[in-house]
């Protein structure tokens, strides 16, 4: 675990810019023309549609979509009562939480009142400007009261994330770690330990989904709640047993099958823990540190399941996997409250969640082959990319069910598609690509059918329809890697091309391949030798008709790739090259770029071909192309070099393709900003327009620039590499390729065989 000293804490609040979070505008404001319509006269417009239907205020503004996270500071993490301005860093942290899982926007208020009542009215005064109120760091028992009170008078929704946030992910912990270990919900034995708004909230949660009040025993710091106590809380009472037998922790935890601490450190010792039933759950959620260290449960305890608060240990109960969903899911149907029903709603979508394949993204966020429901999994990781989907969804389906929501959702396709552009998980350009390949799947051949990566990006692609995988390699291996990553391969080919199987194949592919290399060096046994290699078995595949496209590179060096592609397959008629573009989906736009990944030090015939290659491969795409390409020097102004050779090339395609917009050589923020190179440079041919393709005179520009943009354009989506002038469908990965590049990639390469079929055809 990482030690997060003071100075470093002081350093990241305070540098840069102070704080966490910032405003930003989300409609053109650069005229006289958007100032106008943003605020005098425009604005007020919107102002009197919304005083004539107050519910527009979600249609014109920003209200659907805005969360207050309201504090008085009196329950600061576990600092306690320190006062409203000194929580405000966490509320500012809550505010970066909601935005960054949830895109959702939030105003952090920070109210300097202790009493409840003027709070409240507050709180009430301010409502009008918001789509939902999260409350946070309140004390118990004013915090049940100052709920209850708002979710009465306010139509809007209220949740106070300390209780209730807890609430929803531990009992959809419990309710999975009870699976794990074969226990009815019924009949479990559960001791709480602590009496405050979170334990309180998680106990009402469990008695919800089936626990039995006189099977539960809480304790707060006079030890177990019995209903004889005197001056209890009416929170309290509910849980107060009329047992009189067992007055400790030590005494409560004999025998119980579940431990659930929100109370503070090491008050449950090993010898507690040895004393508990069989298979014991033991959620110990005292932050930071938990009421036993993980280290000392289980060894303790080998059988026993556990949770805490704490990244650094499997099955953390951590409200971010709740709350930004939960507050999605109302929002976006305008609901009144979140109720009870939506709640339980998103505690059971999260428990699903768990028991679901886990996607490449959250093994290689935590440096793990693969998460699988059990023991050390049992509740998903923050950074799990479906929550979004998942919980929102359940939970606006729930509000739909109760009765609350305002604006119904009528096509869930579109609101799950809508959640993922969102979060920038998925873009219509890319849901675009899915369902063009998935109208006409191919048969698809991936190289490396050993990699898990590659053999999990297979199994996706089949599970989207976009194709018909065949996997290459040692098929007992392929099915231990399956079997451990817990991948479905029915449906999918495995071709073990070493196989004495595969003579037969391996030596007709030979004889096409001499046939084709006879006069270029190959002798009919090298032909037979280069048959036991995947890319010329693979490529052979394709080239034969008995695949239609072939996907590799994860193992392999680009020059053995391109050796073999160039040999295999050839180059398109009317070319001397081929190469490569990515595809940058960003705010602004898609922005292609070549050649990032065949030629080195392109000649003018090479860039050439990349220029003519790259209008094909935007209008692929069904795009009309807008090149710019590119140099260190503008227009002539350096007669040297490459950007000499870009200048010749320009010349060339200005003269054989005139109606082509494409102009240079130009450096890149000319190319990216069109008013500057207006201005300056009157003459250019793609005066007025905007540029969505860049062609760089070499190979280390092009690979560097694309991969600088991905790394900058957070919310920016990286399609590639996309390959340009083969004959047939052959496409390329890399070695830091994810699960979603290589089905990406897939759904290109498909397109690439349904378009050549086309072609086919028409001929």
């Amino acid at each position: 675990m990482v030690k997060i000293t003071k100075e470093a804490a002081l350093a990241y609040h305070e540098g840069m810019r102070p704080g966490k979070i910032e405003v930003k505008p989300t409609k053109a404001y650069s005229t006289q023309t958007d100032l106008s319509l943003a605020y005098s006269p425009g604005v007020a417009f919107p102002c009197l549609e919304i005083q004539q239907k107050p519910d527009d205020a979600y249609k014109y503004t920003d209200k659907g979509n805005l969360v207050a996270v309201i504090s008085n500071g009196t329950a600061v993490l576990g600092l306690g009562d320190i006062g409203a301005m000194s929580g405000k860093p966490v509320m500012e942290g809550k505010g970066l939480l909601f935005k960054i899982y949830g895109g959702i926007d939030v105003f952090d208020i920070e109210i300097a009142e202790k009493d409840p009542e003027k709070f409240c009215e507050t709180v009430e005064r301010i409502a009008p400007t918001f789509g939902g109120i999260n409350l946070e760091d309140i004390k118990a028992p004013q915090c049940f009261y100052i709920e209850e009170r708002l979710k009465r008078t306010l139509d809007i929704p209220v949740m106070h994330d300390d209780q209730h946030g807890t609430a929803i992910i531990s009992a959809a912990g419990l309710k999975n770690a009870l699976e794990v270990n074969g226990k009815d919900i019924a009949k479990v034995k559960i001791v709480v330990n602590g009496a405050g708004a979170a334990a309180i909230s998680c106990t009402k949660m469990y008695v919800a989904l089936g626990a039995k009040t006189e099977n539960i025993l809480m304790l707060d710091s006079k030890g177990v709640i019995t209903s004889d106590r005197e001056n209890l809380t009416e929170q309290k009472k509910l849980f107060a047993t009329d047992r009189r037998d067992v007055h400790t922790l030590e005494e409560a935890i004999k025998g119980a099958d579940v431990f659930v601490g929100l109370s503070k450190g090491n008050v449950l010792t090993q010898d507690m823990v040895r004393s508990m039933a069989n298979n014991p759950i033991i959620f110990a959620l005292a932050n930071p540190v938990p009421e036993i260290s993980y280290e000392d449960a289980t060894s303790a305890r080998p059988d026993v399941l556990m949770s805490t608060g704490r990244t650094d240990y499997p099955n953390q109960i951590n409200n971010v996997i709740g709350f930004p969903y939960i507050f999605r899911g109302a929002l976006d149907t305008a609901a009144k409250a979140i109720n009870e029903e939506m709640k339980m709603a998103a505690a059971r979508a999260i428990a699903d969640l768990a028991r679901r394949p886990v996607p490449d993204i959250v093994n290689r966020a935590y440096h793990v082959r693969n998460f699988t429901f059990g023991p050390d999994y049992f509740i998903p990781k923050p950074v799990d990319p479906r929550l979004i989907t998942e919980v929102s969804m359940a939970v606006a389906k729930a509000a739909m069910e109760s009765g609350v929501a305002r604006r119904p959702i009528e096509d869930w396709k579109a609101y799950r598609q809508h959640l993922r552009e969102l979060m920038g998980q998925e873009s219509k350009f890319t849901q675009n690509l899915y369902d063009t390949a998935r109208s006409n799947p191919k048969r698809v051949v991936f190289a490396e059918g050993t990699h898990p990566t590659m053999l999990e990006a297979a199994v996706r692609a089949k599970e989207e329809g976009i194709c018909f995988p065949i996997l290459l390699g040692n098929d007992v291996q392929i099915h231990k890697i399956a079997e451990e990553l817990k991948l479905n391969l029915d449906g999918i080919e495995i071709l073990n091309l070493r196989n004495d199987n595969q003579n037969e194949r391996r030596h007709r592919y030979a004889q096409v391949f001499a046939k084709k290399m006879e006069r270029k060096g190959y002798t009919p046994q090298e032909a037979e030798d280069k048959m036991y290699e995947r890319n010329y078995f693979g490529m052979m595949m394709v080239e034969t008709g008995e695949a239609d496209a072939f996907i590799t590179g994860l193992y392999t060096k680009y020059s053995n790739t391109i050796k073999v592609a160039n040999e295999v397959i050839g180059i398109r008629e009317g070319y001397n090259h081929f190469g490569t573009m990515h595809l940058i989906n960003t705010k602004k736009g898609i922005l292609f770029v070549a050649d990032t990944l065949i030629n080195r030090h392109p000649d003018e015939e090479t860039l050439y071909d990349i220029a003519r290659l790259s209008a094909s491969a935007v209008r692929f795409f069904n795009r009309t192309p807008t090149i710019a390409m590119l140099s260190y020097s503008n227009f002539g102004t350096d007669t040297e070099g490459s950007a000499e050779r870009v200048h010749h090339v320009i010349e060339r395609m200005h003269r054989e393709f005139p109606d082509l917009a494409i102009d240079g050589e130009m450096q890149v923020n000319f190319a990216m900003n069109k008013d500057l190179r207006d201005e300056k440079y009157p003459f250019n041919s793609l005066k007025g327009m905007d540029v969505n393709t860049l062609v760089f005179p070499n190979l280390s520009a092009a690979n560097s620039s694309y991969k600088i943009v991905k790394a900058l354009e957070e919310d920016g989506e990286v399609v590639g590499p996309i390959q340009m002038g083969l004959n047939k469908p052959i496409h390329f990965t890399d070695f830091e390729s994810s699960v979603r590049d290589i089905v990406n990639v897939t759904a290109v390469a498909v397109i690439d065989a349904i378009v050549l079929e086309k072609k086919k055809k028409n001929i």
